[in-house]
């Protein structure tokens, strides 16, 4: 995806949050866990595979997964 239209995307997601008056920590929080678990559908639940696709350190996905509430399957 364009980084110009990732960046449209974004501005008008953050615009309809702040109008419906989404505190940020939630919609962080919402974000994030939306986007690990995308990330471990894309990859069937495999944590090395989606931790590297995520540029992250496996060990930092499955702490980020304890902390959002999210189950290794």
């Amino acid at each position: 995806m364009p980084e110009q239209s990732l960046n449209g995307l974004l501005c008008r997601l953050v615009e309809e949050l702040v109008t419906q008056g989404v505190p940020l920590q939630q919609a962080k929080r919402e974000f994030e866990r939306r986007y690990l678990l995308a990330a471990l559908q894309q990859h069937e639940g495999n944590l090395t595979r989606s931790a590297e696709a995520l540029g992250v350190h496996r060990n930092t996905l499955r702490n980020k997964m304890s902390s959002l509430g999210i189950k290794a399957s």
